[in-house]
């Protein structure tokens, strides 16, 4: 009887295998079910970059504020009566090292004149 039951349990083990870990088995589906999830997710984010471009295209080819505007801020392009203003921000005070001009004028005198 104890012959019977191990044979029948080998044999039930010999079933499961391909189920779980066979060329079609369970492990095989869920590998394939997270790549195909990955995927889709690459798809949807290639997709909205595309759809941005495209926008971008149209834009450019149908209104000359696109370009304008692309012009001014890449090329730093100004029109003919318009006047630039650029404004430097300062750096912080812990940055600012002085350099004289004149580098003796910087060194004490001690009152003797050379």
């Amino acid at each position: 009887m104890r012959w019977l039951t191990f044979t029948l349990f080998g044999l039930l083990l010999l079933l499961q295998y391909p189920l779980w870990l066979g060329r079609g088995g369970w492990l095989k589906v869920w590998d394939t079910r997270q790549q195909v999830v990955r995927q889709q997710q690459t798809d949807d984010a290639l997709a909205a970059r595309n759809a941005a471009m495209d926008a971008e295209v149209l834009d450019l080819k149908q209104g000359v504020r696109a370009i304008e505007a692309r012009a001014r801020t890449e090329l730093g392009m100004v029109r003919k009566d318009e006047i630039f203003f650029q404004i430097l921000h300062a750096p912080p005070a812990e940055q600012i090292v002085p350099s004289p001009a004149n580098p003796a004028a910087s060194e004490p005198s001690h009152g003797i004149a050379r």
